[in-house]
């Protein structure tokens, strides 16, 4: 084979152009672009830890903020109950000092009724025992011919009805 019967006549030269373009490789890539991949890399990786970094005091600002808010809620709350229970507690006031009122009214109504009805009770009575006292002088006049004193007639009308 003639290929294989010229390797010893060119086995040097090829030797030093893989050495000469190894060598050319490793100074371009390795000594030229190599780096500046490693910066790149190296200020991506910088970057990426800035990044997370705020985003870590975000979540920790956003988390105070948050609680902040809460205990403002709570405190808003509790503060509408409490005027809430104060206007409650005002209204129930208002409406027992109404209710006392107008029960006063109807109790001095009342009052004042049930003075008229013993009033009209009182005038009633008069008149019926003026009229039973009458009625009774004039029965007995007529059934026995006693004449009946007006007094007499008028007592024993009341002892009758006051039984």
């Amino acid at each position: 084979m003639p290929q294989l019967n010229q390797l010893p006549d060119i086995w040097w030269s090829q030797l030093f152009w893989l050495a000469v373009v190894f060598g050319i490789i490793f100074f371009v890539i390795g000594r030229g672009m190599v780096p500046k991949i490693q910066s790149t890399v190296d200020a991506r990786d910088r970057k990426i830890a800035d990044d997370l970094e705020r985003a870590q005091a975000a979540r920790v600002a956003a988390d105070q903020t948050e609680q902040a808010w809460r205990e403002r809620m709570d405190a808003a709350r509790a503060e509408a109950a409490r005027v809430a229970s104060e206007a409650k507690q005002a209204s129930a006031r208002d409406t027992e000092a109404k209710v006392k009122k107008a029960a006063d009214k109807l109790h001095l109504k009342v009052e004042a009724s049930e003075q008229k009805i013993r009033e009209a009770v009182q005038s009633a009575r008069s008149e019926i025992e003026g009229v039973a006292a009458s009625l009774t002088q004039d029965l007995v006049s007529r059934l026995t011919g006693i004449k009946v004193d007006t007094e007499d007639a008028a007592d024993a009308v009341k002892a009758q009805l006051n039984v």
